[in-house]
Parts: C-alpha cells; sequence; structure tokens
C-alpha cells in the first residue's frame, strides 16, 4: 500500500494544497509532480495515472492551484496562467525539499491546460528530469481561434465582453463574473465542443464547480506555451489527440518539433477519450515507458 502525506507550501504568500504519494519500499524515489488541466482539481480523474505511477514503483505529488481545491486563494476560481506557473516553481521547490523524492529524477505531469504550463515551467527549470504533456494546451491564441471555429465569432465576443464586466466588477469590489468552464454546443461556455461536456464533467466529482473568473477570456490567447518551447531541454513526451476541439493538435505538433529531445505519441481521439479506458491504457503504458527510461 501506498502511504500519503500532506504537505503545503506558500506560493506568493498563500497556502496550497498537495499531497505527496510514496510506493511500497525505501526511497529516494523518481517522483511524478502531477497538476491538473483548465479550472480542475486533484480530485478529478487523475487517480488512475497516479495509481499507475505508484503501481510501477514512483512517487507521486499531486497539489491544486490556488484559488481552486484545497489551496487558498480569494476570490474562488481564479484562472491566472502566470499564477499557475508560479504555483508549479513553487510545488518543485516543495517536492525539491523532501527527503524520499530524488531529486535528479523529478517529471513534471500536466494534461491539458497543465501540458502547457509544465512546457513553460520546463523552459525556466532546465534541472528536471522530464515532463509529460498530455493532449496539451500549447497554444491559447490556437484554442481561441478553435471556439470561433466551432461556436462563430459572436462567442469569442461575448466570452471578451464578460471578461471586461469581471474586471470592472472586481476592481469596483463587487466581485468577479463567472464563466462556465463547459457547457454544451450552443451555450456560453469557455468549452462547448461537441464532446466537451460531457467528456468535462465525467471528471468532475460533486462540488467541484463548473466556473472559471471570465477573465480567463481576456488573457488566454496570450498563454502560449509554444513561444517556449525551444528552451525545453529535458527529455519530453508529448501526447496529441489527433481530433483534439480543446488543444489543437497542430500546435502541440509545433511545440513538440521545437522541443530538444521530444517523444511524440500521437492518438486518433479527441481530447477528453484519453481520461477514459482503453485510450487511457495506451497512453499509460507510453508514460510509463518513457519514466522507464529516465
Amino acid at each position: 500500500m501506498s502511504k500519503m502525506h500532506e504537505l503545503r507550501f506558500v506560493s506568493d504568500g498563500q497556502s496550497c494544497r498537495g499531497d505527496l504519494y510514496l510506493p511500497e519500499g525505501d526511497g529516494s524515489f523518481l517522483t511524478v509532480v502531477m497538476g491538473h488541466g483548465f479550472g480542475l482539481t486533484k480530485a478529478c480523474g487523475l487517480e488512475p495515472f497516479r495509481d499507475a505511477f505508484l503501481k510501477a514503483g514512483y512517487a507521486v505529488f499531486l497539489f491544486d492551484y490556488r484559488h481552486f481545491g484545497e489551496s487558498e486563494g480569494m476570490p474562488r476560481q481564479v484562472l491566472l496562467p502566470n499564477r499557475e506557473v508560479a504555483d508549479w516553481l513553487a510545488a518543485l521547490a516543495c517536492v525539491r525539499k523532501q527527503e524520499q523524492v530524488d531529486n535528479q529524477r523529478i517529471v513534471l505531469w500536466g494534461t491539458s491546460f497543465g501540458g502547457g504550463l509544465v512546457t513553460a515551467v520546463a523552459a525556466r527549470e532546465p534541472d528536471v528530469a522530464g515532463i509529460i504533456a498530455q493532449c496539451p494546451m500549447m497554444d491559447g491564441l490556437s484554442s481561441v481561434m478553435e471556439v470561433v471555429r466551432y461556436a462563430g465569432i459572436g462567442q469569442a465576443i461575448k466570452m471578451t465582453g464578460l471578461g471586461l464586466w469581471d474586471v470592472i466588477s472586481s476592481l469596483l469590489g463587487l466581485g468577479p463574473r463567472m464563466l462556465p468552464s463547459v457547457g454544451k454546443p450552443g451555450e456560453l461556455a469557455a468549452m462547448s465542443s461537441h464532446d466537451a461536456y460531457d467528456g468535462y464533467t465525467a471528471l468532475m466529482p460533486e462540488g467541484v464547480p463548473n466556473e472559471v473568473a471570465a477573465r480567463i477570456g481576456l488573457v488566454l490567447p496570450m498563454f502560449r506555451p509554444v513561444t517556449q518551447a525551444a528552451k525545453v531541454t529535458c527529455p519530453a513526451l508529448v501526447l496529441i489527440c489527433e481530433t483534439d476541439t480543446v488543444a489543437p493538435a497542430s500546435a502541440a505538433e509545433k511545440a513538440a518539433a521545437m522541443m530538444a529531445k521530444p517523444t511524440v505519441k500521437r492518438y486518433p481521439i479527441g481530447h477528453f477519450d484519453i481520461y477514459q479506458g482503453e485510450a487511457r491504457d495506451i497512453s499509460v503504458a507510453d508514460q510509463l515507458e518513457f519514466l522507464q527510461g529516465l
């Protein structure tokens, strides 16, 4: 049985919650640091990946970003990419202090939006042993253009307007204005493609809000990890869903091609298929093979 230790670390003055899981045996262990994607928490469907890493003999540190889950941060549900990059850096510093962790073998694991975040972090932290970027959002501008493609320019205009309202409302002390993280086709939401609602909500346990502060609509186009990919010098496993309607595969392909040591796996599936069933099993097997080579 694995052991779990609750850890707290500070990111820009706010306390974040992480859980360190240790496999059987004596460390120090190769450690996979895991963060989720857009608006989700460590409780949202990552257990099969975590458990596979533990079974293979690796430690896992799974954490919540500020403003989400069990971490501090007010108001709640504020998603700002630069803050989440800072949270990753603080989480990494925390992990490096743990005696059970092999500091020479720390791997950053991010999925969806988190896949872009670990790319940005690795560009700043060349000493990590590797990254795993699963169905990664490598270009916020490309993701916005994908929304325009399937939902129309009016959707993007509405998101921008709501984002401006959110900023003004917060400046006036009236609190944030929220945008649904996911909606059904035709609804106003950050994601509303044909497969987004069922795929996203399948990951959400009861009590996890389906919303983020609408200001994300203003900053998302400027979050472009692809522009930093050439600075990623560690081994990188990039797992691409070829029919992805959330994180366009073309941006992930471009980012991987710029990295120094990329391994690319392509799957003929959509963005959310990789979290379930056979597609997840294949992805996990590819990830374990990558980790064995580090």
